[in-house]
Formats: C-alpha cells, sequence, structure tokens
C-alpha cells in the first residue's frame, strides 16, 4: 500500500477529518477529533502509526518484521507499521482496528453524532 491508498482508505470511513498538528510533514486522521492513525510524508518506505490493542500489538511485533512499536508513540498502543511492505488486506485490517479501538471509547452522544453522519 503506498501512501495515497493509506489516504484514501482513511478518508473513506465515517467521521475522518485529516490535519497536520504537529508540523507540516506528519499527517494525522482522527474520527470525530480523536487521532487514530498519523503518516509521516516524508518517510521512504512508508511509515504509519496505528492505534493497537496491547496484546494484539505485542503478537503483531512477533509476527510481522514490519510491524514495530510506536514512533514517537506510546508503545504500550501504538505500532508503527511499514506499509508499503506488508499486505494491503492486513494494512487495511489495521486501519479498521485502529478505527474501532477509538470509535470504542466515544461517549454516548459522540457515539450518536457519528451515527447520525450519511
Amino acid at each position: 500500500m503506498n501512501i495515497e491508498e493509506f489516504r484514501d482508505y482513511c478518508l473513506s470511513k465515517k467521521g475522518i477529518t485529516e490535519e497536520f498538528p504537529f508540523d507540516s510533514v506528519t499527517l494525522v486522521f482522527k474520527v470525530m477529533g480523536k487521532m487514530f492513525a498519523l503518516c509521516g510524508l516524508v518517510r521512504v518506505p512508508t511509515q504509519v502509526n496505528l492505534k493497537c490493542n496491547p496484546e494484539r500489538a505485542i503478537q503483531l511485533r512477533e509476527d510481522y518484521e514490519e510491524i514495530i512499536e510506536g514512533w514517537h508513540m506510546s508503545k504500550v498502543h501504538w505500532n508503527t507499521v511499514h506499509v508499503a511492505r506488508l499486505d494491503s488486506k492486513l494494512t487495511k485490517a489495521l486501519i479498521d482496528h485502529s478505527y474501532d479501538l477509538v470509535v470504542a471509547k466515544f461517549t454516548k452522544k459522540l457515539k450518536a453524532e457519528l451515527d447520525a453522519l450519511p
């Protein structure tokens, strides 16, 4: 998966915004204002940070050399994923997992706002 495919997939999800809150080269994707994915635009090969369940994060790091502890993030809750070298189907599943983890923590009000979006 290249950076454009990663971006398109993230933006296809409900309630997504993209912004540059840290600098001009780190693209951040948020669902209803909550961060679920980051992407360094100048990193080659393409690497992204995705939120992950702590137990699953450990297992993924053991199973795939393309997945390491989150760079500049909480090592418990974030993975850095070399998406250019990983199967696109797995990458999409990891994006979905990150998105779902964030949405699961929403208040009832925020979840209702997300559900009401087209």
